[in-house]
């Protein structure tokens, strides 16, 4: 499938709408993501790496927000044990057809089933890795620590839970450098001053980012014996939480 350039925000628009992932975003999306989040690669890898490292037998990983399934195919490539499978999962009807599409081409041995639906909806069970790569974020707050309380009710003793987000910072002075380094660095990506800031308007509401503390209090209220960062670039961050 041909990778297409992101240039969605490249034009002035009168009202900018609310950002969805649609057919639109899906087209481009893998472009979009290396070229908005910093390190995400490095993500990618290392969530196949953990998976590696945490997958059992006879287990599910589950990649919760899916998309086009980067963390589900670094995983599937990465998981040796047997009679593991992973269930990758998305709301959006356009990045479900795309990514079942791209998994015909793949042919790792590790079954996966792609699910069209609400993450909040779908039962947790018997887990031993739960990805959640940049996807809390897109849930409304008030759900976020009961959502949290059922992947960790659903994991198995040992397993892992890992949250990568968008973040923000209690010090004004720190989060006003934050924002401006994440833009220094969607610049030397190629997109322009009229680019981040159209789609920082469609995201304005759509995603919630929260502190890395909200997020580690959050984690232990829940019950994770520990939840730390193992990757952080400017207002993006990775946590590894261990039941």
């Amino acid at each position: 499938m041909t990778q297409l350039k992101d240039s969605l925000y490249a034009s002035p628009v009168r009202k900018v709408c609310a950002f969805k992932f649609d057919e639109t975003v899906a087209r481009v999306f893998p472009d979009m993501i290396q070229r908005s989040v910093p390190g995400y690669s490095a993500i990618i890898s290392a969530i196949g790496l953990l998976a590696g490292r945490f997958a059992r037998e006879h287990s599910v990983c589950y990649d919760l927000g899916c998309s086009l399934g980067a963390a589900t195919l670094s995983m599937r490539h990465q998981i040796e044990v047997n009679n593991c499978r992973i269930i990758a999962v998305d709301n959006s009807p356009s990045m479900v057809t795309r990514f079942q599409q791209i998994l015909q081409k793949d042919h790792a041995s590790v079954e996966v089933d792609v699910l069209c639906a609400d993450i909040r909806k779908v039962p947790i069970q018997n887990a031993s890795v739960v990805v959640l790569n940049f996807t809390l974020q897109f849930i409304p707050l008030e759900d976020r620590l009961n959502f949290l309380q059922k992947i960790y009710n659903g994991l198995l003793p040992g397993g892992i839970l890992i949250l990568s987000e968008k973040l923000n910072f209690d010090d004004e002075r720190q989060q006003e450098l934050q924002i401006q380094m994440h833009h220094a660095f969607k610049k030397t990506q190629g997109y322009s001053e009229l680019e981040i800031s159209q789609k920082r308007s469609a995201l304005e509401k759509v995603l919630i980012p929260e502190t890395l503390t909200l997020h580690q209090n959050r984690l232990r209220e829940v019950g994770f014996s520990s939840a730390e960062v193992w990757f952080q670039y400017f207002n993006f961050a990775s946590v590894i939480a261990l039941k």
